[in-house]
């Protein structure tokens, strides 16, 4: 999200946006001069809800302390003063349930928290970076449909179109950190099924420490897999011919938005928020089962993109084009404020 922030903030101010951040701290090593940076500080750490709940009251003091009536005031975060707020994850409430949630001081503060920010009454627009998280918000907050708005997709940097394949013609890649909730386990019973199809495919996997996920590579042939740990994006995806994305999870995912700017098929789950973007031109999205062994439509849908002959369509998702959906936004608001 820091990241979606950064780069947004920069695409408004290139398009004549005036834009002041708040912040606990600001940590950029480079940024336009232009953009006022207020830091507040961190009066807690953790809890993460504490750390939560203090930032909005300090945002909250900051504009009681500081007005702009005639200021915008966009949140990214779960604040209380905002006009506009950008969802970039599922809503607390889509979680499981328990029975003693409502002893928990961790559950009401993230529950009053989110409530706040969808509804209070100078709340005019929300924001969900994708249209899985919108129908989310739909579901359980029926009453703020009115104020919900097109995604907000993030872009993609432009070096990812420049990006120069030099892959075997059989590399499958999955790329992410988060692996349990980006499914590598499921993209590991995948690529094991398909290599019974054909031998030769070869699996790489970067963004996650290879001490931690080693165990599901046990009984692998030895050349049949590579584990890099930390990667750049740009280099991963040279070398791969496609991505493999099977998660449980992913409010967007801008590894397969990245992909695809680099000219990759990807091979998704549908539930991540990308899904809604990706058709024929750019792969193919399962539905994903995670508690079935039977990966059957998974692998062929690998093994198609793997053969496919047509050259991938680019999703053409850029900041400037974020920015000016912004711009928009704001000029409507303005004049109510």
């Amino acid at each position: 999200m820091e990241r979606y922030v950064y780069q947004l903030t920069h695409a408004l101010v290139q398009k004549g946006q005036q834009v002041s951040v708040l912040c606990e701290k600001n940590e950029a090593v480079e940024y336009n001069p232009l953009i006022i940076v207020v830091e507040l500080g961190n009066a807690y750490h953790k809890p993460r809800w504490r750390a939560q709940w203090g930032f909005c009251q300090r945002v909250s003091q900051y504009f009681e302390q500081n007005p702009q009536p005639e200021s915008v005031i966009h949140s990214h975060e779960r604040t209380a003063v905002h006009h506009v707020t950008t969802f970039h994850g599922p809503p607390f409430l889509q979680r499981k349930r328990r029975l003693l949630d409502i002893t928990s001081p961790r559950i009401r503060m993230w529950t009053q928290l989110e409530e706040q920010e969808l509804f209070n009454e100078q709340v005019k627009a929300i924001l969900p970076n994708a249209p899985l998280i919108a129908s989310q918000l739909r579901t359980l907050y029926p009453t703020i449909a009115h104020k919900l708005r097109s995604p907000a997709y993030p872009g993609v940097d432009v070096s990812f179109s420049r990006v120069q394949r030099r892959s075997s013609g059989l590399a499958i890649g999955f790329l992410g950190r988060e692996w349990k909730r980006k499914g590598l386990d499921i993209a590991c019973r995948i690529i094991s099924q398909l290599r019974e199809q054909i031998p030769g495919v070869h699996f790489m996997v970067a963004g996650c420490d290879p001490d931690n996920i080693r165990h599901l590579f046990d009984g692998w042939p030895t050349g049949s897999y590579t584990l890099m740990g930390w990667s750049e994006p740009q280099y991963f995806f040279e070398i791969i011919d496609v991505l493999l994305h099977p998660a449980r999870a992913e409010p967007f995912g801008m590894v397969i938005a990245e992909a695809n700017a680099a000219g990759l098929p990807v091979v998704i789950s549908d539930q991540c928020g990308a899904a809604a973007l990706i058709g024929d031109e750019q792969g193919s999205i399962c539905r994903l089962d995670s508690g079935s062994a039977n990966v059957e439509h998974w692998v062929q849908a690998c093994r198609q993109q793997l053969y496919r002959n047509k050259v991938v369509t680019s999703l053409n998702l850029s900041w400037e084009t974020l920015a000016e959906q912004h711009i928009d936004l704001y000029r409507e608001l303005q004049p109510i404020y």
